[in-house]
């Protein structure tokens, strides 16, 4: 379905600069191309933190995944991006996202009003047309789940992260790409994202906490969000899970850095 080689990110956090510099070596020296930074990190901003990591590697790209649209004003957000963008040389993009529900008490503290999801929505949509017209700008990512969303990023971003439950199955992320394939008339333009949760057949507590069942069970479920088998399973996977929904560029959590290595080896250039 898409003829882009594999790219591959890691997800992580950072409590102190230290660990986060090293997460950046590790990814960097494993390589991994992107290192991301949800928003926000325990540690504060991202846009920060991504400089700083990228200040300690060479090759190695940053990006948000994703910034929420509504905690900065525009200007400021084309400034932060252009600024990261050009400062090095390139290896920076700009993930952009409505938010959760529970971003709202975040957006209070930074005296911003969150909105309703329709009012974010739109904000979105404006924020991105705005970007796109800047003469420097950094890739934008757009993460997109619900129908609306996915329509708004199929006119207006350049990467598309698609953003599945937690148990979403093969045949609901089939229906997804094909409501998106519907939506957009430049998919020879966009990149295609997945996200995996989960990788290898090892227990992941921080998927329990965080999506409220194992990843066991949703290997069981036949969740796309987890990778189970062995490396050369997984590459396999990917491989078909490109030629069936385009999906070029992997995500990986931090967690699974080193556990998920070879299958970059396998797929690298490919």
């Amino acid at each position: 379905m898409t003829e882009r080689p594999f790219r591959f990110g890691i997800v992580g956090t950072a409590t102190d600069l230290a660990g986060w510099t090293d997460l950046a070596r590790r990814a960097e020296d494993a390589g991994y191309d992107v290192l991301l930074s949800p928003d926000p990190q325990p540690a504060g901003d991202p846009f920060t933190l991504l400089s700083a990591a990228a200040a300690v590697t060479t090759t190695l790209h940053t990006g948000t995944f994703v910034a929420v649209e509504r905690f900065r004003d525009r200007e400021l957000l084309a400034w932060q991006a252009s600024s990261l963008h050009g400062f090095t040389a390139g290896r920076f993009e700009l993930g952009l996202g409505t938010g959760r529900p529970d971003a709202v008490g975040h957006a209070a503290k930074l005296g911003v009003e969150f909105g309703t999801r329709a009012e974010r929505l739109t904000h979105l949509a404006d924020t991105l047309a705005h970007l796109r017209e800047q003469p420097d700008r950094p890739p934008l990512l757009v993460a997109a789940g619900g129908p609306k969303t996915l329509e708004v990023a199929a006119r207006l971003a350049d990467i598309v992260t698609l953003a599945w439950l937690p148990g979403t199955t093969e045949p609901e992320a089939k229906a997804l790409v094909d409501h998106f394939r519907r939506a957009c008339d430049r998919l020879d333009e966009i990149e295609l994202s997945l996200n995996i949760m989960a990788v290898g057949d090892g227990p992941a507590p921080w998927v329990e906490r965080f999506a409220g069942v194992t990843a066991e069970e949703l290997v069981r479920r036949g969740a796309v969000t987890v990778l189970p088998g062995t490396h050369r399973e997984q590459a396999d996977t990917l491989l078909r899970r490109r030629d069936e929904y385009g999906t070029s560029y992997v995500t990986i959590n931090a967690s699974f850095l080193d556990e998920f290595a070879p299958v970059i080896e396998l797929l690298k250039g490919r």
